[in-house]
């Protein structure tokens, strides 16, 4: 198994229930905070091909930005958007090599673990 990587803005509910899944099984995990070192662009590429970029974008009533950019028909462009405005993605990103997730998914990372 790869390393794991915790890509989030801050450490929400859904990145604490992250981070004690990993913890609880003594996995070691490196956190990324996205407001200090965003995801580069061959990061986003690697998670939109794990995921999908609809997947990828977060959704919501209020957030029209973030349904413009799922709407763009240009991945390249919608990833680059994605990489300048963080806020804007379905958080937390945990990434094991080329596999990756988004939001809190605990059978994907069993899967993982073997």
């Amino acid at each position: 198994m790869s390393s794991i990587q915790i890509f989030a803005l801050k450490r929400d509910f859904n990145v604490q229930k992250a981070e004690r899944f990993f913890k609880e099984r003594r996995v070691a995990y490196q956190f990324v905070d996205l407001s200090r070192r965003g995801m580069s662009l061959r990061e986003l590429e690697s998670v939109c091909r794990a995921v999908g970029l609809e997947n990828m974008v977060r959704l919501s009533d209020k957030d029209w930005e973030s349904h413009y950019v799922a709407q763009l028909r240009d991945t390249k462009e919608a990833l680059e958007k994605l990489s300048q405005q963080p806020r804007l993605l379905n958080l937390p990103i945990v990434r094991s090599g080329a596999q990756a997730t988004v939001g809190y998914a605990p059978e994907t990372w069993m899967k993982w673990l073997g």
